[in-house]
């Protein structure tokens, strides 16, 4: 099982979260919440008003996200779903737990002593360079304060 941050439309209550639920593209188990140890730039972005995190490690915020475990199915549907490597790249990166509900027992399951996990997340390095300078935001809900109504998929 790999550890996946998701920061935007896959957070549970979230219009895309209904993926991760669907047997047919593998399993996902939630873990826990979680927060980038360092800050990236999550902006809202393109015509569709996409959360997007720009890999940019060191500008923005510390994001605020969930952590599942995944199999190697959801993981390939993951990667697909999330246009990797083209639209997003897989990266790791560092996420310190807030919340865990995850086992506790297997080393790979459990955060390290310091409150921290590997995960992967998709973020990108394929942007337009005006998005550096849109708002961060350090917790995506496409029902926000940022007013910004987000297309779903099966609308484009």
């Amino acid at each position: 099982m790999a550890r996946v941050f998701v920061y935007g439309t896959l957070k549970r209550g979230q219009p895309n979260h209904k993926v991760l639920l669907d047997p047919t593209n593998g399993r996902a188990a939630f873990r826990g919440r979680g927060r980038t140890l360092e800050p990236y730039p999550l902006v809202i972005a393109g015509e569709h008003n996409i959360p997007r995190l720009l890999n940019l490690p060191g500008q923005g915020r510390l994001v605020l996200g969930e952590i599942y475990a995944v199999d190697e199915r959801m993981l390939s549907f993951l990667d697909e779903f999330e246009g990797c490597p083209d639209v997003y790249q897989r990266t790791p990166v560092q996420v310190a737990v807030l919340e865990w509900e995850g086992a506790r027992g297997a080393p790979e399951e459990t955060p390290a002593a310091d409150g921290t996990l590997q995960c992967f997340v998709y973020s990108t390095v394929t942007y337009a360079p005006e998005w550096v300078r849109l708002p961060h935001h350090d917790d995506y809900d496409f029902q926000g304060e940022h007013g910004l109504r987000y297309n779903p998929r099966e609308n484009r």
